[in-house]
């Protein structure tokens, strides 16, 4: 599927709405109309970029049963953002994306915001594999805490990092309740393929590896060189990602969706590299066309995975 190389092409190729419904349909149905309803591929083109199903009668559109459905902002005003959202290597917050679009409210900005995070997690992505270092650590607010006691306006997250050599590769990132083992074990076996080699200190909810098909090893300061840092890969991830949530998104973080910013984090640092931001504007808009719409009111109501 072709997508723009840049911004100057972005602008050529969706200056109009029907430029951008006829790129929607291109990417949702690239074989042809298939009803969503019966899965016919027979179909009549009726006014207003609608469908009609010869066999089942129900009428369509491309944004039906989409983030985009029932949407009474253009497709130009949606891409334009999903562009935004691409081509911004740290991300803008609510605040900035209503500046930027002209939109109406914060809400709408936060809402679309959201949307767009949904999208961020791709369905069958491969674990993290080979050596991978782990540790949890408390990020937002102003309150420093233990390990596994949630400081108040903090939480409790878990860090995952592959380490290759003197880099590091791919991170998985998620909240967690506490520090036990049935979380931190949790978060493992969810993220990380069978037969690597787990990388953590000698925090006692991570036991458990040694009865499970990891290979486990741990680390911690010697009295000879106490200045060195234990599991520094996964303390510069966590490092960047404090840094990331001050610096895009400041005061404006909600930390009930917490789990939500952390996925569009992931997302980009695994991207980190990626040199063409149109095809990361282009597996989005793949995704919105697949992803089940999804209402403010929900939103609101919504914890990560409901």
């Amino acid at each position: 599927m072709y997508y723009p190389k840049n911004e100057i092409e972005f602008n050529e190729m969706f200056n109009t709405e029907q430029n951008c419904i006829d790129y929607l349909i291109a990417i949702r149905w690239p074989q042809g109309f298939e009803c969503p309803i019966c899965g016919s591929i027979r179909y009549w083109k009726k006014s207003k970029n609608r469908f009609e199903c010869i066999d089942c009668h129900r009428e369509t559109t491309v944004t039906n049963g989409t983030i985009f459905h029932k949407s009474t902002k253009p497709l130009m005003v949606w891409f334009q953002a999903i562009w935004w959202i691409a081509a911004q290597k740290n991300g803008v917050s609510a605040k900035g994306l209503m500046k930027i679009l002209g939109l109406g409210s914060y809400k709408t900005s936060w809402t679309w915001l959201h949307k767009f995070r949904r999208l961020m997690v791709l369905s069958g992505r491969a674990k993290l594999q080979g050596d991978v270092e782990v540790d949890e650590v408390l990020v937002g607010g102003k309150v420093s805490g233990k390990r596994g006691r949630g400081a108040e306006g903090k939480s409790l997250v878990a860090v995952a990092v592959e380490v290759k050599g003197g880099k590091t590769g791919r991170v998985r990132i998620s909240k967690i309740s506490d520090a036990s083992s049935k979380s931190l074990i949790g978060f493992i076996e969810k993220n990380i393929e069978n037969s690597s080699t787990i990388i953590t200190d000698e925090w006692s909810g991570y036991n458990k590896l040694k009865e499970m098909d990891y290979t486990h090893k741990t680390e911690k300061a010697t009295a000879i060189d106490e200045d060195k840092e234990v599991l520094p890969n996964v303390h510069r991830i966590a490092s960047l990602l404090k840094r990331w949530l001050l610096g895009t998104h400041q005061s404006y973080l909600n930390k009930n969706k917490m789990e939500y910013y952390l996925d569009e984090y992931v997302f980009r640092y695994n991207r980190r590299t990626s040199k063409s931001r149109g095809l990361l504007f282009l597996r989005l808009i793949e995704q919105a066309a697949k992803t089940t719409p999804v209402t403010y009111k929900e939103i609101i109501s919504q914890n990560h995975g409901s």
